[in-house]
């Protein structure tokens, strides 16, 4: 099957104006839904947006490809848009898709259309072709553009209107011993196996390629594993890389060294991975089980990975919630006037009122959003309603002696233990009633999951609030209590956490920490935990500056760029350096931001507001104290780096 012959003209529209992913989404599903592909638009759409609140599918460089395997679908097919002005659809490099593919498999039956499929995402990596398609001046020449590659890559289709037997994608090229072997092995696989599997399986052999490597990729599609690696490939390799989202076959990598990345790795950090692997860094892998168990790559640490990719889904989408909440509430504060009535502060005036009243409102969304939203990473849609309802009767600190609520303060940890017993909840739900009849099968979404999950998340929260508001209380007079040392010392390990892996898990712990203090009233420790966040790119940028031989042309080139994203609180500006020196660069910027963490403990500093950086600092107590914090941080950090950095030579400062 050709890729053209999945894609109909019907399901095809160019130069379209977008603006949000929603809206995307509902194009692309109207478009395949035209093309005939589909039993119900509405399931089918639903299967879309399961997806995506797995992980975008948006690939970068302008491209994403929503995907969805479910029965909705009555026909494989493809639907396209072009978006010339793009549109967000959250890319890891920020990019706008001005491109996309939606992908519609149906959930059983035969799989003669995933060659096609696998064909299409291997060629969006192929250097032109996106271009050749954004060019397109109508229907016909974005499907000519299309036929020509898949021709020009695959060969042509035989007279008797079959395809001729090509592969999947390329593979690498036999290694230089001339044995036939290969110096890297590969394994993707995404949760459909549809597009990202053959997407990373193209990018690591390309990239291999480019730097004379070779490198042989399995993919784990859904419709089975292609170009398996052999027994005799295994031994002799140097390294795997494994690039999946779901389980895949382990024992067979026994004793060999192997690094276990998500699939998205596979096409956005390919260089990264082959470098480390070729290198010899990899971590040997130890097979625990049996020779037919298999491992997941994305969660090795299996209970506990998929519990962080449940608080950070709630995190995600709190995070809107406490940032415009909370710098609303801190601009009342800023414009209200302290000398009318000091026991009314932040609603003294008319602005500053409603300016106090709608960050309340917003600022009072958090915790019903973050459980709502962690419930729904675990069970799908049917959680959301469970976690958002169970969060409320968390922030209310509802007990079964007092249903009206106030008497607990669970606060933070209640929404947390809520927005997970929701969506586990569910999900016991889900399989209590898959023995129902199949005639019962459209009262479950509408009825038997809001009313049972509801009830059942709203009372297992209600029972567990009056623990949760101990634990709570206790932690709160804990911190209250700290005297002036100890405050410093817990600025500094809040500060060094934001720095020390930028963005990974330590650093969101510290502002997860943050946020949730400022819930409580303590907003000295989310200064601290911004402040600490600020340093890395600023003390990065003031290295450039003054220890100019130790950095590249293009490092300093880029000091400009880290000064202001690290003021704008961008910690991850610091990544390129971190990455490419890590053992200096981290150190260094962990030190400065734990100056910084500490020093704004020890000015009794204040934010209310958990970000903006140096915008939101109008809102800050004790702003020239959190300046000069900043500034201690960012040059103590700057200084050890350029000391232990080694002096490059002219040619390679260029």
């Amino acid at each position: 099957m050709r890729i053209t012959e999945l894609l109909k003209k019907e399901s095809i529209e160019l130069s379209v104006a977008l603006d949000s992913k929603e809206a995307a989404i509902d194009k692309l599903t109207g478009l395949m839904e035209k093309g005939g592909r589909l039993h119900d638009r509405a399931g089918y759409k639903e299967g879309i947006l399961a997806r995506e609140a797995q992980g975008s599918t948006a690939v970068g460089d302008g491209i994403a490809i929503p995907h969805a395997k479910v029965e909705a679908v009555k026909e494989p097919g493809l639907a396209a848009v072009t978006v010339p002005e793009g549109v967000d659809y959250d890319a890891f490099d920020g990019s706008l898709a001005n491109l996309i593919f939606m992908i519609a498999a149906p959930a059983g039956g035969a799989d003669v259309h995933l060659e096609a499929l696998a064909r299409l995402s291997t060629l969006l990596m192929v250097p032109g072709f996106k271009d050749n398609l954004l060019n397109a001046s109508d229907k016909e020449e974005f499907l000519r553009v299309i036929d020509d590659a898949e021709t020009a890559k695959y060969g042509a289709p035989e007279k008797s209107g079959h395809e001729t037997a090509a592969p999947v994608q390329d593979k690498g090229q036999p290694s230089q011993s001339g044995k036939g072997t290969y110096r890297l092995l590969a394994v993707t696989a995404c949760p459909t196996g549809i597009a990202h599997t053959y997407m990373a399986a193209e990018n690591l052999e390309n990239t291999a390629k480019s730097m004379g490597i070779t490198l042989k990729a399995e993919t784990d599609g859904s419709g089975g594993a292609q170009n398996v690696l052999t027994r005799q490939e295994i031994a002799q390799a140097e390294a795997i890389i494994v690039a999946a989202d779901r389980e895949i076959e382990m024992a067979r990598f026994d004793g060999k060294p192997v690094i276990q990345v998500p699939v998205a790795d596979g096409i956005h950090k390919a260089k990264e991975l082959i470098e480390k692997a070729s290198s010899g860094q990899a971590p040997i892998y130890h097979h625990a089980g049996g020779g037919e168990e298999t491992m997941s790559s994305q969660d090795g640490d299996s209970l506990g990975r998929k519990i962080y990719k449940h608080l950070m889904n709630g995190v995600s989408h709190m995070l809107p919630f406490v940032i415009g909440g909370g710098i609303l509430i801190a601009l009342a504060f800023l414009f209200d006037d302290y000398a009318i009535d000091p026991s009314n502060f932040g609603k003294n005036t008319p602005l500053a009122a409603y300016l106090k009243t709608i960050g309340d409102q917003a600022f009072g969304m958090m915790l019903p959003v973050l459980s709502g939203y962690i419930a729904m990473s675990i069970a799908d849609r049917p959680g959301l309603a469970v976690g958002f309802v169970a969060g409320t009767v968390a922030k209310m600190g509802m007990t079964f002696a007092n249903p009206a609520g106030g008497s607990v303060n669970a606060g933070f940890l209640g929404a947390l233990f809520a927005g997970f017993a929701g969506g586990y909840l569910v999900v016991g739900l889900k399989k209590v009633l898959s023995k129902l009849p199949k005639s019962l099968e459209g009262i479950k979404p509408v009825l038997l999951y809001p009313v049972l999950g509801i009830l059942l998340g709203s009372a297992a929260t209600t029972l567990i609030n009056p623990f949760m508001g101990m634990i709570n209380d206790g932690l709160t007079g804990f911190l209250n209590g700290m005297g002036g040392a100890s405050r410093v010392i817990l600025g500094m390990i809040l500060g060094a956490m934001m720095s020390i892996d930028m963005g990974g898990p330590f650093n969101k712990a510290a502002y997860v920490f943050g946020t949730a203090q400022l819930a409580e009233g303590n907003f000295q420790v989310m200064a601290a935990v911004m402040a600490g966040g600020m340093v890395p790119p600023m003390a990065i940028a003031l290295s450039t500056l003054i220890f100019k031989k130790k950095f590249t042309q293009k490092e300093r080139q880029s000091g400009l760029v880290n000064f202001i994203m690290g003021l704008s609180f961008i910690t991850e500006g610091a990544i390129p350096f971190a990455a490419s020196d890590p053992l200096r660069v981290l150190p260094s910027c962990a030190a400065g931001a734990a100056v910084a963490g500490g020093l704004s403990m020890l000015f009794r500093c204040t934010l209310r507001a958990p970000h903006g950086g140096i915008f939101v600092l109008p809102t800050i107590g004790n702003p020239l104290g959190y300046l000069a914090a900043i500034a201690a941080g960012a040059v103590i950090g700057s200084l050890i780096l350029g000391l232990v950095r080694r002096e490059l030579s002219e040619k390679e400062r260029g």
